[in-house]
């Protein structure tokens, strides 16, 4: 059985696909998340926007493990964020901030995922639970598309930084 939608649940909803279109602009056009342009800008504070507002949503009453999934989701941006910065982390530094950023892009495909499949069709959602084979399947598909993309920014990062030296 599918739990209503609170009005703030709605803001909230409407809220967090922010940055999935903010996110999904920056890999077409830039290929990674840039805090640097518009879109990267826009991912960040919709994002931390997403998790501010789902504070106040929960079915249980309190804090739950969803919020302090969120809270990781903000450490995971805002360390790819601030990686380039770190001198210490040498040539690792934009390797880090392109994991950091593109996985705070997964990780909020876990939520998604199971709040979009558990409540629609509202009729008779697609899954009865967050573990069903059909969620777990789903975001396994979410993984492959990280690793592949990740895998894809190391690449032109090395490229480039390849490129460079040769200059």
């Amino acid at each position: 059985m599918t739990h209503p939608i609170s009005p703030l649940g709605a803001i909230h909803t409407v809220i967090s696909l922010i940055p999935v279109i903010a996110g999904a602009y920056s890999f077409i056009r830039y290929h990674k998340i840039d805090p640097k342009t518009r879109a990267g800008s826009v991912y960040l504070i919709s994002l931390t926007l997403t998790v501010a507002t789902a504070f106040g949503v929960s079915s249980t009453g309190g804090l739950n493990a969803g919020h302090a999934f969120g809270i990781i989701v903000l450490l995971a941006a805002y360390a790819g964020t601030w990686a380039p910065t770190l001198s210490f982390l040498g040539r690792a530094r934009p390797y880090l901030s392109a994991f950091g950023l593109s996985f705070s892009f997964l990780l909020s495909f876990v939520p998604a995922t199971n709040e979009t499949l558990t409540r629609l069709p509202v009729s008779h959602p697609i899954a009865d639970h967050p573990m069903a084979p059909v969620v777990l399947s789903t975001l396994l598909v979410w993984l492959g598309f990280f690793i592949v993309g990740f895998a894809a920014q190391c690449r032109q990062i090395y490229s480039r930084n390849k490129a460079l030296v040769r200059t």
